[in-house]
């Protein structure tokens, strides 16, 4: 095992010892008609997936394809795309503030992405970063992150504003009373 050793000065804490591995890999005829057989496949097409916003790419050769669906429900926006997805929507729109740093927006990631799913006939959920979007988080006074907002028709609807962290329990009750109080009105 080979040891790295550092000075004090340039590095503030000690690193920990780096070991190598080599290995030599022996091709064998299968081996090779198998990557060759990879290397033939290509991308025959792409076409939107109606339910939601993602790319389903069809890979395959002559025999068998294989589809390859690219996202979850949840699709990431900028603020010049921001009018065409959510205020030009057909559909109501969850659109959720993140940050990258933001411990409580990765905390939440999967129960949205969970709605994002779950509710995929009824709702669309869009994700807006913080950091790269300013002139959004401005505009929609986003002072704490996690935020989520309800869009119908363009709109914010009223009392729809959610900040902070949540279950997915708390969040699925907070969907379901969102899509009822729009259903309603």
């Amino acid at each position: 095992m080979d040891t790295v050793l550092s000075n004090s000065t340039l590095f503030p804490r000690p690193l920990l010892p780096v070991r190598t591995v080599t290995s030599t890999i022996t091709l064998n005829s299968t081996t090779t008609y198998f990557f060759k057989k990879l290397q033939r496949r290509r991308v025959v097409r792409f076409r939107k997936n109606p339910c939601a916003d993602t790319v389903v790419a069809a890979v395959g050769n002559n025999k068998s394809s294989t589809i390859i669906s690219c996202g979850g429900g949840i699709r990431e926006i900028k603020e010049k795309e921001f009018s065409d997805a959510v205020l030009k929507s057909d559909r109501l729109v969850l659109v959720e503030f993140v940050a990258n740093w933001c411990g409580p927006c990765r905390l939440i990631s999967p129960a949205i992405e969970s709605i994002a799913q779950e509710y995929g006939d009824r709702l669309r959920v869009v994700k807006i970063d913080h950091d790269t979007n300013p002139g959004l988080i401005e505009e929609y006074k986003v002072y704490g992150l996690p935020t989520l907002i309800l869009f119908k028709n363009g709109e914010e609807v009223p009392e729809s504003r959610r900040e902070g962290a949540i279950t997915k329990v708390k969040l699925k009750e907070y969907v379901d009373a969102l899509l009822e109080s729009v259903s309603v009105a």
